[in-house]
């Protein structure tokens, strides 16, 4: 069968892996394979600063120990560092992009939302971010779990020229995460609710370099109380993935899903292939957060 699906998980190393981060993974690779697909894994290690020593082997670790394995090589976004330069000068060279140095301080002072500044400067000091210029000719889009999304007062950012370079010279996310969906062919991206107000900049962008969308498909994060999801930044514990049944189990009935476990002999690949069977005949969400109280 030929495969018109591509899926992908892409996390950062900024820690290991925590109950909602595996909940993401485990949503993308079920889409994936109920759609007959390719599941794909991308470390998007584009940010030093922030980044654990040793978290992409145990981000890695982890997905396998839950048998979770990418349908291909693992992509590292460091190793494409030079492309996206490229990239970014050439929408420079061609006026779709400027150097803006306004600090976070003067953005908030205007209201929280950059107003395009630096857009019409003739001069621009160092060090400076660089903005790609957003259209803003896409303002909707179908969701494949939530529907139609518009462009609303909640999505206050859908609209701003975002900034693709760092003023540190980093690479920023929405250029590289948006390069990559491109180069590999991704066709499907599924992935937390928290992500859903960057995705019409996002679809900007993309739209400049292909004129092949891809299908976005935001699903439930997990919060401890509502407004505060299981995070890294809000030390969320780490899976342990010596518990990968009962974390997988876990994830199932937040899901919604009745994965039988029959007896001792019960295996990991069962499982998963139960569950794939269950999300092919349709899921739906009905809710933006779960509330839960992070017992593994």
């Amino acid at each position: 069968m030929t495969c018109q699906y591509v899926g992908r998980f892409a996390p950062s190393p900024s820690g290991p892996l925590h109950i909602g981060s595996l909940l993401t993974a485990l949503t993308s690779y079920l889409d994936a394979h109920a759609h007959y697909g390719k599941w794909l894994v991308r470390i998007e290690d584009i940010d030093p600063p922030r980044e654990q020593p040793g978290a992409t082997t145990q981000i890695l670790n982890t997905l396998a120990a839950h048998g979770l394995h990418a349908d291909g090589e693992i992509r590292y976004q460091s190793n494409r560092i030079a492309e996206f330069q490229t990239m970014i000068n050439q929408l420079l060279d061609t006026s779709h992009a400027y150097r803006c140095d306004c600090t976070r301080a003067m953005i908030k002072q205007n209201g929280g939302l950059y107003t395009g500044r630096c857009k019409t400067r003739s001069q621009v000091h160092s060090p400076c971010a660089i903005r790609f210029i957003n259209p803003g000719t896409i303002g909707q889009f179908n969701d494949h779990f939530q529907g139609l999304v518009t462009l609303k007062q909640s999505y206050p950012l859908a609209h701003e020229d975002m900034i693709i370079q760092r003023k540190d010279g980093l690479i920023a996310y929405n250029l590289a995460v948006v390069a990559d969906d491109i180069d590999q062919g991704v066709t499907h991206i599924i992935r937390g609710m928290d992500l859903l107000p960057t995705t019409l900049s996002q679809m900007n962008l993309w739209q400049h370099f292909s004129d092949t969308l891809p299908i976005y498909g935001h699903t439930p994060v997990l919060v401890t109380v509502p407004g505060q999801k299981l995070s890294k930044q809000n030390h969320a514990r780490a899976v342990d993935p010596t518990q990968a049944i009962a974390n997988l189990r876990y994830c199932f009935t937040v899901l919604g899903l009745d994965v039988p476990i029959s007896n001792d002999d019960t295996t990991i690949a069962d499982m998963l292939h139960h569950a794939t069977v269950q999300w092919r005949q349709g899921i739906t969400f009905k809710t933006h957060e779960i509330i839960v109280t992070e017992t593994i």
